[in-house]
């Protein structure tokens, strides 16, 4: 792809190490002597959905493709000739770790040493059967059998496990590879959404499941669920895989039924998403274990699906981060009742319940008690057992108070001889060691710029927009006018700006002794020197600039006294200027799809509503030819990475715009395939990142991230369009579920971590607060309530408390800012440029909206309001806005 040929970017020559690096892996795996038996032939089997093919010597999956599409295979199948090595797993291999007696826990792999299986005669329903004794050494003390049967229509893989030892035995870890293409290696953006997957776990014990979808969101979704004593109880990355990981490549995972072994070793001392368990096997004592292959008629029908298949399916509203001033409610639709409920750790979450729904589905309201992670299990009367794992926050409005106050004192940076000029500002902060971090030899975490070193300053000044603190602001104010105007962002001539890449770099010898640290290795390629970090050329550093700006004007704008230092219309017309440098100074990358990229429709509708004609229809016009060259590609999502999840949401947000249909729902449904819905806070909404660690955090490593900052980036564009239609649950879920991502993960004290740590060797915040400003800039734009009225779950808030008397249902708002809100029955969006709701009800018979703001404070006399509609109050028009005086008491307003 050509964009790989701009040498200049740090990140495409970090691609291109580790491109080469991944090459070097990959020819080391073809010198590799074959194993697998690939050569001597395969058995194919056509079952009611797949077609399914197995290597004949291994009997593991050669490749398994829905009958509607023999063009595409779940599997990496299109690699097997060079996957044919000991060592690489396949769909079809199993891990063990056994211990008899006082023994150490042993493990053991089929995919270890390679050797042909001894085929097992078949009848019946089985396609295929072997014992695996050969492919595993003599002293292994179970006899292990894998069945490849049809049951009820449907694949399901059975292992049958025998302890043919004279002694009892503990198995502490049994998995089962989860082997799906998800290698992007070496191909385009089209190849990519068209040939392979991305697959995301709901870690739910027996209720559990894996949803693997194609990267294009469109066609069949792929569950693995639970079929025989298959609880999904741990997902362990698959590190031993010599397949090279990388930006190209998460990794494997497989689904743990037992993980005591591990819990005693690897992952000692960390709190996992269920209690490891392990299974005692008796001498010839035998036990089954199977996972069922389930086509879903697309992303959105995967519940229906789960229902389909007599799995419990569980909605959580607004989702499982629920503030501690919430109600939450829990829907269960399963076929048997509730035997009872645990809450892990003890009195973190209340539930009460609150009887069904009229199609029988069970209803209980949640309440946060315990600030962290906790974890309901649900036991049903016919044994099934769930777990659903919650987070509880404080209330949004002391979260982002909390994350204000860390963010301009705790990592406030202001010594007043810094070489690098980057006093004052809000600097990277290292939370395991409670420091500042000046000195990193990523130039751009202590630079000021990148996501990486950006991110700190940019959520300070997002955090105004929606919670404005003025003493916060006095300080803002001092970085923008000096640090980031003139030291970060500059001007060369007349309308000539650019944005550096890092004011931080590595020139020891023209810098005082002691400007670097002594521990850190400044010999790789990530220690930019000084005219590497003055470089314009990278167009992901002009929207931080721009959203800074932008949050400047609409305080100055729309607010009295908040802030002092310049005119609103100086920092208006200085966000339009970072967005045309963006796109005159950085074009090869501007080309993409920006994080953040929201921000320039936001400054162009500003433009217009404050009659700056020129510079609105300049911006416009520079948008269009960008959206146009996007309108032209298939899937428009290119950036630094030859895959990315980031670009999705200014690519949305300018083709609705601009009327691209086509091109919105296409983006729409490849952020579907990577953003999924589950009973579990970690992966619901949660978009998929897994490289940032690598440029962002403290433990760098490839590693799938909970809740980065695509969360609440896509959020933006999901709850754009669920608001277009108003009546698809499924994306309120998704969008909502991304949107209180972006805040979970900030630490009770006001922290911002850059993500949370998936592996279970961890399981925690990373502690660097590298690129987490772009995630909370998601937050602040796009928190809002809703208002919604399911069919058979009756009305739903989200980001609020339901009242209801009689015909009026009544949303007492709960997010930070309160001031958006969307109520579905009437598709009406209101959203308040300055001021807050206090609380909107609807009768359901008239329809009527009354909207209650509260009462006005010394910087906010007057409320802005907005409706999507061409409604008539008796109140000034103010740049499309209702200009509504406030009262020292809360007002009422009849719409």
């Amino acid at each position: 792809m050509n964009h790989i040929k701009h040498k200049f970017c740090f990140v495409l020559l970090f691609i291109t190490v580790l491109s080469v690096k991944a090459q070097g892996y990959w020819s080391r795996l073809e010198d590799k002597t074959p194993t697998l038996g690939i050569a001597d032939v395969y058995q194919k089997f056509n079952t009611p959905n797949f077609q399914l093919k197995l290597v004949k010597a291994s009997q593991t999956v050669a490749s398994l493709k829905p009958l509607k599409d023999l063009n595409f295979d779940f599997t990496p199948g299109d690699r097997l000739e060079i996957r044919d090595k000991d060592g690489l797993y396949h769909l079809g291999d199993i891990n063990l770790r056994i211990k008899e007696g006082t023994a150490e826990w042993k493990s053991y792999s089929s995919a270890a040493k390679r050797a042909v299986v001894t085929p097992l005669e078949t009848s019946g329903n089985v396609l295929a059967g072997a014992d695996l004794a050969n492919t595993f050494p003599s002293d292994i003390p179970v006899i292990i059998k894998r069945f490849y049967e049809i049951d009820n229509g449907h694949l399901v893989m059975r292992f049958e496990i025998t302890n043919k030892s004279v002694n009892n035995i503990e198995i502490g870890a049994l998995g089962v590879p989860m082997v799906f293409n998800n290698i992007l290696e070496g191909k385009s953006l089209n190849e990519t959404h068209a040939q392979n997957v991305f697959f995301d776990p709901y870690i739910g014990m027996d209720a559990g499941y894996l949803e693997i979808k194609k990267l294009s969101g469109r066609g069949n979704a792929l569950l693995v669920l639970p079929q025989e004593n298959m609880a999904f109880e741990a997902y362990r990355p698959l590190l031993d895989d010599p397949t090279p990981r990388s930006i190209v490549f998460e990794g494997f995972h497989e689904w743990m039924v037992y993980s005591k072994a591990y819990a005693e070793n690897e992952w000692k001392g960390v709190n996992q998403w269920n209690k490891p368990t392990s299974l005692h096997l008796a001498p010839k004592e035998t036990k089954s274990f199977a996972l069922k292959f389930v086509l879903s008629e697309g992303v959105e029908n995967i519940q229906t699906t789960l229902k389909e298949q007599e799995k419990p399916v569980t909605t959580g509203i607004p989702g499982y981060v629920i503030p501690q001033d919430i109600t939450a409610q829990l829907f269960l639709d399963y076929k048997s009742d509730v035997s009872s409920i645990e809450v892990e750790p003890k009195g973190a979450l209340k539930l009460k319940e609150a009887g069904k729904t009229p199609k029988g589905v069970k209803k209980y309201n949640v309440y946060g008690k315990i600030w962290g992670q906790s974890r309901l299990t649900i036991t049903y009367k016919d044994g099934l057992k769930q777990t659903i794992n919650y987070k509880v926050i404080k209330p949004e409005n002391e979260v982002v108070k909390d994350f204000g106050r860390f963010s301009t004192t705790e990592q406030w940076f202001d010594e007043p001889n810094d070489p690098f000029h980057r006093n004052p500002s809000v600097i990277s902060y290292d939370y395991e060691i409670k420091k500042q971090v000046t000195k990193d030899s990523r130039s751009w975490i202590s630079g000021l710029s990148d996501e990486g070193g950006a991110g700190g300053w940019l959520a300070a000044v997002m955090k105004q927009l929606i919670q404005p603190d003025k003493q916060e602001i006095k300080k803002l104010e001092k970085f923008i006018d000096s640090t980031l105007w003139g030291v970060i962002q500059y001007k060369e001539g007349k309308n000539k700006y650019g944005v550096k890449k890092s004011v931080f770099y590595y020139e020891p010898d023209s810098l005082p002794k002691g400007t670097y640290s002594d521990t850190e290795n400044y010999k790789s390629w990530t220690a930019w020197n000084h005219k590497h970090a003055n470089d314009p050329g990278r167009s992901y550093n002009y929207p931080h600039v721009a959203a800074a700006y932008w949050t400047m004007y609409r305080l100055a704008r729309y607010h009295e006294g908040l802030v002092d230092n310049q005119t609103w219309d100086w920092y208006l017309k200085q966000a339009y200027h970072t967005t045309v440098a963006m796109v005159e100074q950085a074009p090869h990358y501007a080309q993409f799809g920006q994080m953040e990229g929201s921000v320039f429709l936001y400054i162009l509708k500003d433009l217009k509503a404050e009659g700056y004609e020129d510079m609105f229809a300049d911006l416009e016009t520079r948008m269009k030819k960008r959206a146009d060259h996007w309108e032209a590609l298939e899937y428009p999502f290119g950036s630094e990475m030859p895959w990315d999840s980031t670009g999705q949401e200014e690519v949305y947000m300018w083709s609705d715009y601009f009327g691209y249909r086509r091109k919105v729902n296409v983006t729409l449904n490849a952020i579907l395939a990577y953003m999924p819905t589950m009973p579990h806070w970690a992966y619901n909404g949660n978009a998929r990142r897994y490289w940032d660690f690598l440029y962002g955090g403290k433990l760098s490593r490839v590693e799938r991230q909970i809740h980065h900052y695509g969360s609440s980036l896509n959020a933006i564009p999901v709850l754009e369009h669920y608001r277009k239609r108003g009546d698809n649950l499924y994306l309120l879920k998704v969008g909502y579920g991304g949107l209180l991502g972006g805040i979970s993960n900030i630490t009770q004290d006001g922290f911002g971590p850059s993500a949370f740590h998936s592996y279970p060797t961890e399981l925690r915040i990373d502690y660097l607060s590298g690129d987490y400003g772009s995630g909370f800039y998601g937050y602040v734009v796009n928190t809002s309530s809703y208002l919604v009225n399911d069919d058979d779950l009756g009305w739903l808030a989200f980001g609020g408390n339901l009242v209801t008397k009689g015909d009026i249902v009544t949303i007492e708002l709960t997010t930070a800012a309160k001031s958006k809100i969307f109520i579905a029955p009437k598709k009406m969006w209101l959203t308040l440029d300055a001021g807050q709701f206090k609380e909107v009800s609807y009768n359901i018979k008239t329809e009527e909206v009354n909207i209650t703001l509260e009462s006005k404070d010394a910087f906010t006399p007057n409320a802005y309001l907005r409706v999507n509609n061409d409604m008539k109050l008796p109140y000034k028009n103010v740049r499309g806005a209702f200009e509504i005086p406030l009262q020292k008491k809360s007002l009422t307003i009849k719409l």
